[in-house]
């Protein structure tokens, strides 16, 4: 029978009608829309579909009480766009600058009900392609060898229309309820349906199951009317001061804990939450016991028939009965649509409510499927933000680029500078670039070098995850040695158990930049691209295998690492140790000087000097390289001849004959000129 229904299943198929889109976009929540925004860029065959009328629903009803813990900072006292997306966390990137959060709400943290109105805007002002009030109930895999994978993703729509993909792009979120099932949890509200008006809950006792946001978004909502309110979870209280992790709990939220630490009532506990059990007695109250006290009696018997923790110790914590227990566990992913042949797994341990993904984001199973948004957050959980807006926003972009590259033959986007740019192109990446500074340890900037490192190749914003696959991902090559660009903070730093305000707990001079505490660039020298085997083999919390040097520029309290002395001359040191050069620039004279005592001659003199380009000289450049000790003054020296004494061949001559150098055979060379 189970033979002849797979065989009327695959007769249907066959003869149903297949809608063909290279890319199917599953959500069109802020994730979604996002890599729909980078495929319509490139001009690429897409759909969205998304199960309501609008974009965004999921923020059409969460968070409960309304207000985002998403800053939206409006001034940063600086101008400069990609900067200020580090204090940007709602904003989508588009190239619209009427798409910038801060446009639609000058809260610092802002109402849900304005997200949803910013994603309906961002979608129709960009015309994305999304099919509303279309709920995929099925995905199934069909085998074909000339698809881009070896194989089409078949979606089924609630109507029963089908679609054919190339590749599938999941941004549907984590929406599922977390749930657990103990003797008495039919008593248990859930976060998703719990009344958010505080006058429901006045005069009463309440029992919050979680630890989360928003199990403290709805303490605080209620911490006014109750008469107390207890806490319960398995895991001791995480705050995100300490973690530097912006899931953990946020200030906004955390009133219950002044209540607590300073005796007013309210509590929180820790505790296994499958070991409980309620008990609803015949006026309504809730009391907690523990499921062993219940094995071998019926529950229904009556509250007078079983034996309370109470029973046998007269001051255990939650004796006191409560009105209303509110479960509030958070999320996770929807797996029931997927069928087996995708193989879509379920991670392990904390990670168990993420699907299984590499760190490019792709399936681990299923090539050509890729998780986008919170659903993809397994590969940076509980470390970095990709499981937030401000952080997928960034991980889209990479995943995009990666298709680019794979089905299209579009290479990740580069810049080549000459070899004297590369201590300014760092300085200038650290100081400004968003997806760094968001999506630190997770997102890396490439320097590839060229050969005789006379000019390198920058990549932006690379998964570090992947490195080893760099070549075949990009389409780049790193034949000559690569510099990898991260954000850290310091190793020891961050925990649920770290103080994080001790006394000088911040390092402010060059020479102990290592010890670093707060987040800061570090700079990883590579002569050979690392292997798989060297990614798996890396210290543990490294994000990256053992370089043969690796650079930290001390942390700055104004994160401004612009300072000549503390973060540019330590940082240019170290590259040039790395490259065997010197990356300094140097004046005319200085290089015509070099260009007859020295065999070779530095990459700026010789990219600019020898090249007849650079900057032209001036009389006020000169007056402030002598004044800087830059250049020897010759202007008041009593030269032959006709010349003035502020004239350059004769500052030149001069030059010369203060090192021993015959003048006379220069007659017959052509003077260089001051650039």
């Amino acid at each position: 029978l189970g033979l002849a229904l797979y065989a009327c299943s695959l007769c249907a198929v066959s003869g149903a009608t297949f809608l063909y889109h290279d890319y199917c976009v599953i959500g069109a929540g802020p994730a979604g829309l996002q890599a729909a925004y980078f495929l319509q860029q490139a001009g690429r065959d897409y759909i969205v579909f998304e199960r309501s009328h609008a974009p965004g629903s999921f923020f059409a009803l969460y968070p409960r009480h309304r207000k985002l813990i998403s800053i939206n900072k409006q001034y940063t006292g600086k101008s400069n766009s990609e900067f200020n997306l580090r204090h940007d966390w709602n904003s989508l990137l588009s190239h619209d600058r009427r798409l910038l959060f801060r446009r639609y709400s000058r809260d610092f943290f802002p109402n849900a009900d304005t997200m949803v109105r910013y994603l309906e805007d961002f979608a129709s002002l960009l015309k994305l392609r999304v099919q509303y009030n279309t709920a995929i109930i099925h995905v199934t895999l069909e085998k074909n060898e000339q698809a881009w994978n070896g194989h089409y993703f078949l979606l089924t729509d609630q109507d029963r229309k089908n679609y054919r993909c190339s590749s599938l792009l999941i941004a549907a979120g984590m929406w599922v309820p977390n749930v657990v099932n103990f003797p008495g949890s039919e008593y248990v509200e859930g976060y998703e349906t719990v009344s958010i008006n505080p006058e429901d809950f006045t005069g009463q006792t309440v029992l919050i199951l979680g630890r989360g946001n928003s199990a403290f978004e709805t303490a605080e909502n209620i911490l006014g009317v109750t008469n107390f309110i207890h806490m319960v979870s398995r895991s001791r209280v995480r705050l995100s001061w300490a973690t530097h992790y912006v899931g953990d709990l946020r200030a906004i939220n955390n009133g219950l804990l002044d209540t607590y630490q300073l005796k007013s009532l309210d509590g929180l506990l820790e505790g296994d939450l499958e070991d409980l059990a309620i008990i609803k007695d015949k006026k309504g109250k809730l009391h907690i016991t523990l499921r062993f006290y219940l094995e071998n009696r019926n529950i229904s018997a009556g509250i007078d028939s079983i034996t309370l923790p109470q029973d046998e110790l007269d001051n255990f914590a939650t004796r006191a009965p409560y009105d209303r227990v509110i479960r509030c566990l958070g999320w996770k992913f929807d797996f029931s649509i997927y069928n087996r042949s995708l193989r879509m797994m379920p991670g392990k341990g904390n990670i168990k409510k993420y699907p299984q993904i590499k760190p490019s984001y792709e399936s681990r199973s299923t090539q050509g499927l890729f998780v986008l948004g919170t659903a993809s957050h397994s590969v940076d959980y509980r470390k970095s933000a990709g499981g937030f807006i401000h952080g997928f926003r960034y991980t889209t972009r990479a995943v995009h680029r990666l298709l680019e590259n794979r089905h299209h033959g579009v290479p990740w986007p580069s810049t080549v500078y000459p070899i004297t740019q590369l201590t300014n192109s760092i300085i200038k990446r650290v100081n400004e670039a968003s997806g760094l500074y968001q999506m630190f340890s997770v997102l890396a900037d490439i320097i590839l070098l060229r050969e005789n490192a006379t000019a390198f190749e920058y990549l932006e914003e690379y998964p570090i995850g992947v490195l080893a696959e760099l070549e075949m991902q990009t389409g780049r090559k790193a034949r000559n040695g690569l510099f990898v660009i991260i954000m850290e903070y310091g190793r020891n730093f961050s925990g649920a158990d770290k103080d994080v305000f001790y006394y000088n707990r911040a390092v402010g001079e060059a020479q102990h930049a290592w010890q670093s505490n707060f987040l800061h660039p570090v700079i990883y020298y590579y002569k050979h691209l690392p292997t798989e085997r060297e990614m798996r083999v890396r210290p543990p919390d490294w994000p990256l295998p053992r370089p043969n040097a690796i650079h930290h520029i001390v942390e700055d309290f104004l994160t401004d690492w612009t300072a000549p002395n503390a973060h540019i001359l330590p940082l240019r040191r170290f590259l040039e140790n790395c490259l065997s050069t010197d990356l300094r620039n140097f004046f005319a004279e200085s290089c015509f000087l070099f260009a007859f005592t020295h065999q070779k001659l530095p990459p700026s003199c010789q990219q600019g000097y020898i090249q007849m380009q650079g900057l032209v000289g001036s009389q006020e450049l000169r007056h402030h390289a002598v004044h800087a000790g830059l250049l020897q003054d010759y202007t008041h020296t009593d030269f032959s001849g006709d010349r003035p004494p502020d004239s350059h061949d004769g500052s030149q001559e001069q030059l010369i004959r203060d090192h021993g150098i015959p003048v006379r055979p220069l007659q017959h060379l052509v003077h260089a000129k001051d650039e």
